[in-house]
């Protein structure tokens, strides 16, 4: 399968600090499977490059394409892969593949998986996933947020979904810094904007946003002040202040507007980074799954648009890198010290002539960047919740021995 080149190649941009320093944007080139393609309007920067022959490119003042090196880390492709998360603790990346109802991990050193992907399969939809703090998962499937203390383990039940699951579903979601599970909607007709998202805490599960068809690109600034969502039939991510006791969200704004997709625009007429010459119609993506990093750049995955952007914390575009295929929906950061980028792809409902021509599509990739990411946050369980009202597990009956498995398991759950 293609791997757009072997090894692992660093990718220079600004941080937000100096983003005036680089300003990159499409410039007609096209990203083939393998990288720019020969003849394809491929522009390299106009400055000087010191480490041109390496990919990195470390300053520049006319606007270009980055051309990253990304490697193939799965060979079985996903129907749709989504959710990604690094767990430092296993040194593992999870992720869900929504239509193949089924979550996936698999260890990564460097750029190289070790071992094989294991599988654990569902009988729903997971939308998204994150990990527990002390262990475990917490999922939103299409029917309510569930969690397992370990991996293929029974669910536990926390919280009905609450709204008609046969025309939606959960999506994408997360935990913020304060641990609780945040996970959005996805309306499937697509012809209203019925999405939600929703905050799940020690209080239940409440719906704290709206006015979506597709609910995206959830992340939070370093800080946690700031939220980012995306609704990605809207090609609109928005911004919202937060308050980090409670979790709400105020003063919704604009952060960055795509434009939208043309209405002759179909995949195959052309491609992503075509010139707009023979009035022939340009695409750059809609807004998927999102992560931010220490410098509080946003990256947006744009799908359909071969492509990721970083945002500034103004919602400017600070660089823009061609992914290895169509349709990427989510980055994270990951790696030990967390400047291994992963992404997740789809293939559902691709063309024929776009698989043959892209045939890693559904697969996940990586590659290596300079600056670091955020950290994943896990789901606690309140430290004022019982344990049993989660079902974690029944707390012990009255004489019954207090082991040392069960004080370091409690500790964990109540962050002792």
């Amino acid at each position: 399968m293609a791997s757009g080149g072997a090894g692992c190649h660093l990718v220079h941009m600004s941080s937000a600090r100096s983003a005036s320093a680089l300003r990159a944007v499409s410039l007609g080139g096209r990203f083939g499977p393998h990288g720019p393609e020969v003849g394809s309007g491929y522009v390299p920067a106009a400055a000087p490059l010191d480490n041109r022959a390496s990919g990195t490119i470390d300053f520049m003042h006319a606007p270009t394409l980055l051309p990253p090196s990304w490697t193939a880390i799965t060979t079985e492709p996903d129907g749709l892969s989504e959710s990604p998360f690094w767990h430092p603790q296993e040194q593992r990346l999870y992720w869900v593949d929504i239509p193949g109802r089924r979550i996936a991990r698999v260890a990564v050193q460097g750029l190289q998986a070790q071992g094989a992907v294991e599988y654990w399969p569902l009988t729903q939809e997971p939308g998204c996933i994150a990990p527990v703090q002390g262990g475990g998962l917490v999922m939103a499937l299409r029917d309510g947020i569930y969690l397992a203390q370990d991996w293929q383990g029974d669910l536990q039940h926390l919280a009905p979904a609450l709204y008609d699951t046969t025309k939606l579903r959960f999506n994408d979601g997360k935990c913020d810094a304060q641990g609780r599970f945040w996970a959005g909607s996805l309306y499937e007709p697509k012809d209203q904007a019925l999405g939600v998202l929703y905050m799940l805490d020690d209080q239940g599960l409440h719906a704290m946003m709206d006015g979506v068809v597709t609910a995206n690109g959830l992340a939070w600034s370093p800080d946690g002040r700031t939220a980012y969502w995306a609704d990605t039939a809207a090609h609109q991510v928005r911004a919202f202040d937060v308050d980090a006791a409670s979790g709400h969200l105020s003063a919704g704004r604009v952060f960055h507007q795509m434009p939208p997709k043309p209405a002759a625009w179909v995949w195959g007429s052309e491609l992503p980074y075509t010139p707009n010459t023979l009035n022939t119609p340009r695409y750059g993506g809609r807004p998927d799954g999102a992560a931010v990093d220490s410098d509080g750049c946003y990256w947006s995955a744009q799908y359909e648009g071969q492509r990721l952007l970083r945002l500034s914390p103004t919602g400017e575009v600070l660089a823009e890198v061609a992914a290895p295929v169509p349709c990427p929906t989510m980055p994270c950061f990951g790696g030990p010290d967390l400047k291994t980028l992963f992404i997740t792809t789809s293939r559902q409902g691709r063309s024929v002539q776009e698989l043959a021509q892209y045939p890693g599509a559904g697969c996940v990739f990586a590659m290596r960047v300079e600056v670091a990411g955020l950290p994943v946050y896990g789901f606690r369980v309140q430290a004022h919740k019982k344990l049993a009202d989660w079902g974690i597990e029944p707390l012990p009956a009255r004489g019954a021995k207090i082991t040392n498995e069960l004080i370091d398991r409690l500790r964990d759950a109540e962050g002792i």
